[in-house]
């Protein structure tokens, strides 16, 4: 029997496969040597330019996309304004007599619901305030940071004008005084309001008839109502604990024995950080049921200051992230509606509102089920005071229309009711025809929308372009015919 010897090194006998070359397959191409252009720029001499990968691609172009959006609006919302302040400059530069004060507006703001008071000033800064300052007229705020206060301001400034001149609060004011022996006179002629927001425009509405129609002096259901809520306020506060051990004499009896001693009470001390409570707002002091039966106060003017309704869009929650995102990419539509608004109302054309013979459809949280309260407010008609900005309560926060039982008069979710004798009276502003024409006209140059960068850039072009090419003839002509006369 024979002993195997194992192969050396542990092969198999097996031979192994060689791989198979394809005569088919291509032959890559040689790379040539990389420009040098790169090596002089500092990039190194193996630095090749090549496409980033497919996921920078993809973030490029989404980020680059909104950038662009974001610049493209901006731009243009910059150049939509300017031609609005374009139209309006000339007021800035008529002549005002001496002796008289001159034009001055009244803008109302009012924070939204479910928001502050920051988020309608900054509208009005951002849409508003270019146009005002480019016409140069002044102008006044009326403001609330809460539901009621624009209706209850609007409607004293008016029963302070409805008073006698001796009797109206102005008379302390040591400014008019100054004014008036002076000899100043104040502005002759319609003034203006601007109203920003649907909400606001409801309180301005309900105000002039409560200032107009309503009584001079506050009736006593109010006062007893604002009694009530300040003494259930008292009630509620925690009763305060005797200080032990602290007496004090009382004034004697009448019949001669000795005074009881009393025990003093602790004073509630009020920490220096809390703000005093600001009181709370009086209800209105007509019901929009009486407006028929009160009786028109002879200070009524033929005319009322006319007005115009300002678009203030306003959405909150998560869930209307895409119409949030879809408005911010849109500004310049806004931008160019509150433009017009605004410079109808500088260059003072107005016309009384229109009315309307289709059914009422006041405000989206009238309730449905309710019967009427009378036949004629059924039958009334669709006034544009009653429509305007209407489609802002689909916007408004649900929390917004919840109905407390017992809480007083809610301005925003009650329906516009308008009195035949304030409605008549007021006018809208709104730009003529002519106006029209001059704001389509109007060419905005790029130099006055770009943007530092672009500008820089574009300065710097000029300049090159002189001191290559120099001044160009016809200036030169010019300056040489100006030099012979």
């Amino acid at each position: 029997m024979t002993d195997t010897k194992p192969p050396l090194g542990g092969a198999s006998s097996t031979p192994v496969p060689k791989p198979e070359i394809k005569l088919d397959a291509k032959v890559a191409k040689p790379t040539g040597p990389p420009n040098p252009i790169y090596k002089y720029m500092g990039l190194g001499e193996n630095f090749r330019p090549r496409l980033p990968s497919r996921n920078w691609m993809v973030f490029l172009a989404v980020t680059g996309s909104f950038t662009a959006a974001v610049i493209y609006d901006k731009r243009e919302k910059k150049r939509v304004q300017r031609k609005w302040c374009k139209l309006v400059e000339h007021v800035s530069k008529e002549p005002l007599p001496p002796r008289s004060m001159p034009r001055r507006l009244t803008v109302f703001l009012e924070g939204p619901p479910n928001d502050g008071l920051r988020t309608a000033q900054d509208h009005f800064k951002e849409y508003v305030k270019p146009i005002l300052v480019a016409s140069g007229l002044d102008w006044e705020f009326i403001q609330g940071r809460k539901e009621g206060d624009v209706r209850a301001e609007l409607a004293n400034k008016i029963r302070n004008s409805r008073l006698p001149p001796d009797q109206r609060a102005e008379e302390e004011d040591p400014i008019l005084k100054t004014r008036r022996s002076g000899g100043i006179k104040e502005f002759e002629g319609p003034r203006g309001d601007i109203v920003i927001g649907r909400h606001t425009w409801k309180e301005y509405i309900r105000g002039l008839h409560e200032g107009w129609l309503g009584p001079l002096a506050e009736p006593r259901e109010a006062a007893s109502e604002i009694s009530l809520e300040e003494s259930l306020e008292k009630e509620a506060e925690p009763p305060v604990e005797a200080l032990p051990g602290i007496t004090s004499p009382t004034t004697p009896r009448e019949d001669g024995s000795p005074p009881k001693e009393t025990t003093l009470v602790a004073e509630p001390t009020t920490k220096p950080d809390e703000k005093p409570k600001k009181p709370p707002q009086p209800p209105p002091w007509i019901s929009t049921l009486d407006y028929k039966s009160a009786p028109t106060p002879s200070e009524l003017p033929s005319h009322l200051d006319p007005s115009a309704p300002i678009s203030f869009p306003h959405i909150l929650g998560f869930l209307n992230t895409p119409r949030r995102l879809y408005r911010f990419l849109n500004r310049r539509s806004l931008a160019d509606s509150v433009g017009r608004e605004t410079a109808a109302i500088i260059l003072s054309t107005h016309r009384p509102y229109n009315s309307t013979s289709s059914p009422t459809t006041t405000s989206s949280f009238a309730p449905e089920s309710d019967p009427p309260q009378n036949t004629e407010e059924s039958t009334s008609q669709d006034t544009e005071q009653q429509s305007a900005l209407v489609e802002e309560e689909i916007d408004w926060h649900k929390s917004a229309r919840v109905r407390v039982e017992g809480e007083p008069e809610r301005t925003w979710l009650e329906p516009v009711i308008l009195d035949p004798r304030i409605a008549s009276r007021m006018r809208r502003f709104e730009l003529s025809a002519e106006d029209e024409v001059r704001a389509r006209n109007i060419v905005v140059p790029e130099e006055e929308i770009e943007g530092w960068i672009k500008g820089s850039l574009r300065s710097l072009g000029q300049k090159g372009k002189k001191a290559i090419f120099g001044v160009k003839k016809k200036a030169a002509i010019s300056e040489g015919e100006g030099n012979l006369e």
